[in-house]
């Protein structure tokens, strides 16, 4: 279900202030199904078409220093969902328990 029930929505969203927007969201149901699907086609279309650079970069990365292609992260939706996300590696291996969270010019752990 894209818009969850007001009653399932986290308790510190069930204000007033959030509402209006809620009931306009409840209203356009039809309009999110049908971006959620041109969102997943374009992403599987997308994909395919770019898979030839995205094995360059893994090529490249794997090349120019150890570790795994991908950073994987975890975030939060706003429902409180834990999700993960992958990205292409730009820093050495666990570079987020070297240093700094905040890089710099000339940091030593950018590959």
């Amino acid at each position: 279900m894209l818009v969850k029930e007001w009653n399932e929505l986290p308790k510190f969203m069930q204000v007033e202030e959030v509402k209006p927007y809620y009931k306009v969201l409840r209203k356009k149901k039809g309009q999110l199904i049908l971006k959620r699907i041109f969102d997943i086609c374009a992403s599987l279309v997308l994909i395919v078409l770019l898979s030839p650079i995205i094995l360059f970069f893994s090529i490249w990365i794997k090349l120019d220093s150890k570790g795994p292609v991908f950073y994987r992260q975890e975030r939060i939706t706003q429902y409180g969902k834990v999700f993960r996300i992958f990205k292409f590696r730009t820093m050495v291996n666990n570079a987020d328990k070297i240093g700094n969270l905040v890089t710099s010019k000339n940091d030593s752990r950018i590959t």
